[in-house]
């Protein structure tokens, strides 16, 4: 999370001093630096109101760039997804093991090295023969595997948006901030504890940091609305493992 930078700060330090030496001079009631000049006017809602249209703004986007870090089921997940309405692409760290995913509208693949798939199996390992086959390859997963389920949610746009884009507790506003660059406003759940967005001020009011209430994680999102190319591997990339993959 990125505050204002010290010299915005300073700017606006400047224009008010400024500005009260001309207001001491003319004599005039005041005048202040109005932090909304120029944005898309959503900083100066309701933080209900803000949610509604950051929420209506990323449903409408036909593709986003998510990263950073999910805790859930006790376990933290490093995500680094592009997303979009047939599928997504991109890669997952757990556990200390990293594994890519690519998702064609419905068909899976996921690409992991060899420590992988040989702790796979649970307090079994997988045979070396196996760990051979599919070490650096893409994986088709069949949608009956239990791995389909699992990991087919982190390359899942809607679904991951519904789950994650929402604050608990009572709404409120916590100032103007900077996420990457652009000027954002911060909507707060339960003045924090219920999770923290900041909302862009610039263009579509896109959500671009979210942290999550409780630990959950922090995140952000980029490139709302930027298509990209969802390309299926290359034959001899891929592997066709059966009905069900080795359980990991």
């Amino acid at each position: 999370m990125t505050a204002i930078p010290q010299g915005r700060t300073r700017r606006a330090a400047m224009a008010s001093a400024v500005c009260a030496l001309v207001v001491s001079g003319a004599g005039l009631t005041g005048c202040s630096e109005d932090p909304d000049e120029g944005t898309n006017g959503v900083g100066k809602l309701p933080a209900a109101e803000i949610q509604r249209k950051t929420r209506t703004a990323a449903d409408s986007a036909d593709a986003v760039h998510l990263a950073g870090n999910v805790v859930a089921g006790g376990r933290t997940y490093k995500l680094d997804m592009q997303l979009k309405s047939d599928g997504g692409t991109g890669s997952v760290t757990a556990q200390g093991a990293t594994f890519q995913l690519l998702r064609i509208d419905e068909q899976l693949y996921l690409k992991a090295d060899a420590g992988f798939w040989s702790d796979a199996g649970g307090d079994g390992k997988a045979d070396a023969g196996a760990v051979d086959k599919l070490n650096g390859k893409f994986v088709k997963v069949p949608q009956g595997d239990p791995t389909y389920k699992k990991f087919s949610g982190f390359t899942d746009m809607d679904l991951l948006l519904d789950g994650l884009l929402t604050l608990h507790g009572t709404l409120a506003t916590d100032g103007h901030h900077e996420q990457a660059g652009t000027r954002t406003i911060r909507i707060t759940g339960d003045k924090g504890s219920g999770g923290t967005l900041d909302v862009s001020l610039e263009g579509d009011p896109y959500p671009l940091l979210l942290t999550r209430a409780g630990g959950g994680g922090t995140l952000t999102f980029s490139d709302w609305g930027k298509d990209f190319t969802l390309e299926k591997p290359k034959k001899n990339d891929t592997v066709d493992y059966g009905k069900q993959l080795p359980t990991s």
